[in-house]
């Protein structure tokens, strides 16, 4: 291993991501840790349904079958594998790893973090004062009569560095913060400690910016026409150093792209205000400064730091019921007759939409006029419900909807058979002392407690970030898409969404920055006029970001949007026709 970098390679954003990624990333190129997050926010819920079939899985089975390709490679080539695929159940997947591993003829130190499952405390952090009220609503579990089924604090980087130290060659955990798959490696090579602020900060940057896999190196790049090939992209790569700061690129050979661009549409995924919190530090994003090193090699260096909080995250899933969807296909002429009348006789048959818990009808207008093709004709009527009854909400709905097929609107077709609904898990975001949150780090027949990083009470620095302001450009005015100048990113964060917009371009900035508030942003995009927005300045990055509060209701595993992760919201904005500049 080279003693001035540390080379980290991520092959997994998420819980089904490219399998063959963990392969390629051991054999594409030198590595020294490979890291692998498998757990969105929505993923816990997922695994929870695992577990109650097999209480011995609620982990990610396809790490697993990954580590059988590589393990015997890993251990010839001393990379260490550092993951969050334990999920719901990390000793039992560190267990599975032991076995696969006397299978294989090998012998790896495998170490297991635990410490973040919350589940069977509640009632006793609740005891001692711990509310676990709303992030967004402002109101207690316990207010709430919420039945949680999953409670998971998010933890640090400081239990891996522990496992790496005691000489783990596999370390898994549970809800280990996606950044944390990081920072906890590049303290263990550098040894940093605690207070060591400012360079934790650039590994937390850097955590942010590989977690997601290929959304670093052209995936889901807004400037789609700049990635050179959409096959085989590479996964990202984070080149530490000492210092904090680091290089993000990706194998040679492989396909997508590392650019200023994409690297600063990472930065913007599923974020709020420039204050990125982390259980070890707080990373100002607004201190980031990205620099083109050479092709597919993008430099950041110079990012500040608060300390910690005192508290730490809990992600809660909470069952609240069921759900179920069913589109009508609106064809032809008038058409938002057709659909009050499907609307209409629907929830007579149904006695009302009083009888569920939530009812939501949406017609998604896609239809033209004079079409050449019949799929140009159609727009569609998706009726929702929800329901803590299984049955209201089952083929007791969705059969009704069938039912129509003959007796109503002429053209009458659906996108789907009737389907028994699925169940409705409420995201509730939290915070917890930290002085509760204690990570259990099992290795080598040994035994550890890794404690939360505490607040610094004498940090005094103070942050201005500065940067460069220009005049906007005079001359004439056109319309354009904004997509024609801007680039976006949007996510998901529980029921809120984020939608980043950045320049190219500090005269870009400067006119973006001045147009789009948040008053013009609800009169671009009416169906967000309802909610709550908060914008943000990240004038480093050439950037906005909007954090649209309620959007998606209850969070991706209860909300009734065709698009429960805001996945698209941001080309939506960019499709919209702005005056600009010419």
């Amino acid at each position: 291993m080279k003693e001035n970098k540390l080379i980290i390679a991520n092959c997994s954003g998420f819980f089904g991501d490219r399998f063959s990624a963990a392969k390629e990333m051991v054999t594409g190129g030198e590595i020294h840790v490979l890291t692998g997050d498998y757990l969105a926010e929505l993923t816990m819920a997922l695994l929870f349904r695992q577990k109650i079939k097999a209480p011995e899985k609620g982990y990610a089975t396809t790490f697993l079958k990954q580590m059988e390709e590589i393990m015997g490679e890993c251990l010839d080539k001393k990379i260490r594998v550092v993951a969050n695929a334990g999920g719901l159940n990390p000793a039992s997947l560190a267990s599975e790893l032991k076995k696969l591993a006397e299978k294989l003829g090998l012998n790896p130190v495998v170490a297991c973090i635990e410490g973040d499952d919350l589940m069977q405390r509640i009632g006793d952090l609740q005891a001692k004062g711990e509310e676990f009220t709303h992030l967004d609503k402002g109101i207690s579990l316990k207010e709430a009569g919420a039945a949680p089924i999953t409670a998971n604090a998010y933890l640090g980087g400081w239990g891996i560095t522990k496992a790496l130290e005691e000489g783990a060659d596999i370390v898994v955990g549970g809800r280990i913060a996606d950044a944390s798959l990081v920072s906890g490696p590049a303290a263990w090579k550098f040894g940093w400690k605690q207070d060591d602020w400012d360079r934790l900060a650039g590994a937390y940057t850097a955590g942010h910016i590989i977690e997601c896999s290929a959304q670093a190196t052209g995936g889901n790049y807004s400037f789609l026409r700049e990635v050179p090939s959409f096959k085989n992209v590479g996964f990202p790569i984070a080149e530490m150093h000492e210092d904090g700061s680091f290089v993000i690129t990706k194998h040679p050979g492989t396909g997508g792209l590392v650019s200023k661009g994409t690297v600063t549409a990472q930065l913007l995924y599923e974020v709020r205000g420039p204050s990125y919190l982390t259980p070890d530090v707080v990373v100002r994003f607004d201190t980031i400064h990205i620099q083109e090193e050479d092709a597919d090699r993008v430099m950041i260096n110079g990012v500040k730091v608060e300390p910690p909080t005192e508290s730490s995250k809990v992600c809660i899933n909470d069952f609240s019921g069921y759900r179920n969807s069913m589109t009508v296909v609106l064809t032809g002429l008038d058409i938002e007759e057709k659909a009050k009348i499907v609307e209409d006789t629907l929830f007579e048959t149904l006695e009302g939409k009083e009888q569920f818990a939530v009812a939501d009808v949406q017609l998604i207008r896609s239809e033209k006029i004079d079409p050449d093709v019949n799929e140009e004709a159609v727009a569609g009527l998706r009726i929702s419900v929800m329901d803590p009854d299984k049955d209201k909400v089952g083929r007791l709905f969705s059969s009704k909807v069938v039912e129509l097929a003959l007796a109503n609107i002429p053209g009458f077709t659906l996108t789907s058979p009737p389907t028994n609904g699925m169940p409705a898990i409420r995201h509730w975001p939290a915070l917890v002392s930290s002085h509760f949150i204690k990570q259990t780090v099992s290795v080598a027949g040994k035994e550890f407690i890794v404690e939360a990083v505490k607040p610094d009470s004498d940090f005094k620095k103070t942050i201005s970030p500065e940067y460069k302001t220009v005049q906007i450009p005079d001359g004439k005015m056109i319309n354009a898409p904004l997509g024609h100048a801007f680039a976006t990113r949007s996510g998901d964060k529980g029921g809120n969404a984020n939608l980043g917009v950045w320049a190219k371009t500090y005269e870009g900035f400067s006119y973006l920055k001045d147009f789009l508030t948040v008053n013009r942003l609800k009169e671009l995009l009416p169906d967000m006029s309802e909610y709550e927005i908060e914008r943000y300045e990240l004038p480093n990055l050439l950037a906005l970001n909007f954090y649209i509060k309620g959007v998606l209701g209850e969070g991706a595993a209860a909300s009734i949007r065709s698009d429960p992760q805001a996945k698209t919201l941001g080309e939506y904005l960019r499709a919209k026709i702005i005056d600009m500049p010419e």
